[in-house]
């Protein structure tokens, strides 16, 4: 895919005619988006709504952090400095493990019973990610994954074929920064100048990487 995706104005909309056109029993949508663009509290809305539209939980929203690798294993890379102060790009998370859990969501047929499915969380006070912290259950028919590099060919990463679409949350490279920077002072007492070491080292780095792949996605929406 190439060129600037048309937008999606009505994304909840857009799930429930998917739900109602789509064959297979369980849909695996995908929302990619530069820190601090705000994916975590857009998909929590999105899966409210078509919940609160059908009348029964049938979507659940998903985060990538669970699949950060952790710090006793980035200790053990080549430069274990650089690889724990480059936490959260592309090559301190586990793709592999990700492709896999997405593989698993997949897999429930309509002839066969569906399965639990463990997905794993992320334990900030210890900065791990902690498996089988968050389930998802077999009557859900839609999950949406939220995370920066859904969209990354790079570094080990290649979700083809394993998400149904995938959108590109449409929020500004400036406007996701400055979010990104009252987060950070707020989440650990730093300040302004602080906060902006921090996003320059590692944030916008990874911010770069992400927006260069948003033409990819089949659908961007704000």
């Amino acid at each position: 895919m190439t060129g600037h995706r048309p937008a999606l104005p009505d994304p909840v909309g857009h799930v429930m005619a998917l739900l109602a056109t789509r064959p297979q029993p369980r849909l695996v949508l995908g929302l990619a988006g530069l820190p601090g663009a705000g994916k975590s509290t857009l998909g929590r809305r999105i899966a409210q709504e078509v919940n609160d539209r059908a009348g029964t939980p049938l979507m659940q929203t998903l985060g990538m952090d669970g699949f950060h690798l952790s710090r006793a294993t980035l200790a053990a890379f080549p430069d274990p400095a650089l690889a724990l102060r480059r936490r959260g790009a592309p090559w301190t998370f586990d793709p592999v493990g990700l492709a896999a859990r997405l593989r698993q969501l997949r897999q429930a047929t309509r002839t066969s019973p569906w399965q639990t499915v463990p997905w794993p969380g992320f334990e900030h006070g210890v900065g791990d990610p902690v498996e089988g912290a968050i389930q998802v259950g077999p009557d859900i028919r839609v999950v949406l994954v939220e995370g920066l590099y859904l969209l990354h060919q790079a570094d080990g990463w290649n979700l083809d074929g394993l998400l149904d679409e995938c959108w590109y949350l449409d929020v500004g490279l400036e406007t996701a920064m400055e979010r990104l920077l009252a987060r950070h002072r707020a989440s650990w007492s730093i300040s302004r100048e602080q906060a902006m070491a921090k996003i320059a080292a590692n944030d916008r780095l990874n911010a770069e990487l992400v927006e260069a792949g948003q033409a990819r996605a089949n659908w961007r929406v704000r």
